[in-house]
């Protein structure tokens, strides 16, 4: 079969998951002002809501690994994406928080197949030297997961509501199981396939190595405060503390999704030719982490509270995470690679769920305003622990690093 049908076949059905992936991640950011108004939730409810997605995420990571090993990535992420649109349909056609918590967690059950069995789908067709830039547009699609879930979003609530676009989600996303599974061709991994009882071993040896703990703490809380904000209390703080309209919120969190894409890609890039000269992927991801730390201080601090740019950096660094999974994965043995990975990404949703409704139930100790806006002190005590918490993370790594050295 020609190569350049072989490559539209597998990528386009898998990066089309992946978009839905990231949409539906961050959709609430802009339709939190309905969910808010129609169910007459206060933040912490609505940190809960949103965060439930990355529960349900995070529960599936480690037996999908065993589920991409046994059924291949074509037919575990059809067979998932089909809860994703029942989710979606749930959602939509829910009145009470418990009907909407239980969409939002088939959602992300439904979703969390979109990356890992895409970069498994990846190494089965691609060579070694295709996948950096294969895995680069699968993240931007995401990226554009994401820009999507800003303005179009926005312009599609002005001709229906918030329901009307879970059920249209919920249908598309039906149609993108159906094309995964017709159009990508099916091949099997080469090799002697490990046993449970083998990859269960693995996940021990990623769990009990220092090597994985110097960087997985710090990588989790980066990504989990940036998919926290993102996903959620970005677009409330942009009204309540900037003073944005409904449309101004969205066009600005559609730069923070172009940042974001623009990260994926540019720092893959910078990393690539830095490593060229002999820096690390791993010094890399750290100096983006420290300076994605540094724009949640501006931010918290509120310099720049009525400018957007504060925000395209926090867009832009809050990739730098990323990276770390590559250094992380390569400081193991290559069949252990899958395992450092989805343990990585347990941690990350895990994190992320707890951060977002921990931020939700943190704003709800202020009184909120007559006009309904929340706090200003609210959302500075919120995202002051999430920094806090990286910074503990970064202390830790150097102590570790030490540790290793010796």
């Amino acid at each position: 079969m020609n190569r350049s049908i072989i490559t539209l076949r597998v990528f386009i059905p898998f990066a089309f998951g992946y978009f839905l992936s990231y949409l539906y991640r961050v959709v609430n950011a802009v339709i939190a002002p309905d969910l808010v108004t129609d169910l007459g939730v206060g933040p912490s409810a609505l940190g809960l809501l949103t965060s439930t997605y990355f529960i349900a995420f995070a529960s599936s990571q480690l037996p999908l690994g065993v589920l991409l090993d046994r059924f291949g990535p074509r037919k575990t992420e059809a067979f998932l994406l089909v809860f994703a649109g029942l989710g979606a349909f749930v959602f939509a056609s829910s009145s009470t928080l418990t009907g909407l918590i239980l969409g939002r967690a088939l959602i992300g059950l439904g979703v969390s197949a979109c990356l890992m069995a895409a970069f498994k789908a990846y190494v089965l067709w691609f060579s070694e030297e295709q996948r950096p830039l294969v895995n680069g547009f699968q993240m931007a699609a995401g990226g554009l997961g994401a820009l999507v879930a800003t303005t179009p979003v926005e312009a599609a609530l002005q001709v229906t509501d918030w329901r009307g676009i879970f059920i249209f989600l919920g249908i598309f996303t039906l149609l993108v199981a159906v094309l995964i599974y017709l159009v990508v061709p099916e091949k099997s991994a080469q090799g002697k396939r490990e046993s449970i009882d083998d990859q269960l071993r693995g996940v021990r040896l990623v769990f009990s190595s220092l090597k994985f703990w110097r960087t997985a703490p710090l990588t989790t809380m980066s990504q989990a405060a940036f998919l926290s904000i993102q996903g959620l209390w970005a677009g409330p703080w942009l009204k309540d503390v900037a003073g944005m309209d409904r449309m101004a919120v969205a066009e600005s969190l559609q730069w923070v999704a172009l940042a974001m894409i623009a990260g994926f890609i540019g720092l893959g890039l910078l990393a690539k030719k830095l490593a060229r000269v002999g820096i690390s992927l791993l010094t890399m991801a750290v100096a983006g982490m420290g300076l994605f730390m540094a724009t949640q201080a501006v931010i918290i601090l509120g310099f720049g509270d009525n400018s957007i740019l504060p925000w395209i950096y926090f867009g832009f660094f809050g990739t730098s995470g990323i990276i770390a999974y590559a250094s992380l994965s390569q400081s193991f043995p290559s069949h252990l690679s899958g395992r450092v990975t989805t343990g990585v990404n347990l941690l990350v949703f895990l994190m992320a769920f707890a951060g977002q409704w921990a931020i939700g139930a943190i704003i709800d100790l202020w009184p909120i305003g007559a006009d309904g806006s929340y706090a200003l002190a609210g959302y500075q005590a919120g995202f002051t622990v999430m920094l806090g918490a990286q910074v503990l993370c970064l202390v830790w790594f150097f102590i570790a690093s030490v540790i290793k050295r010796g």
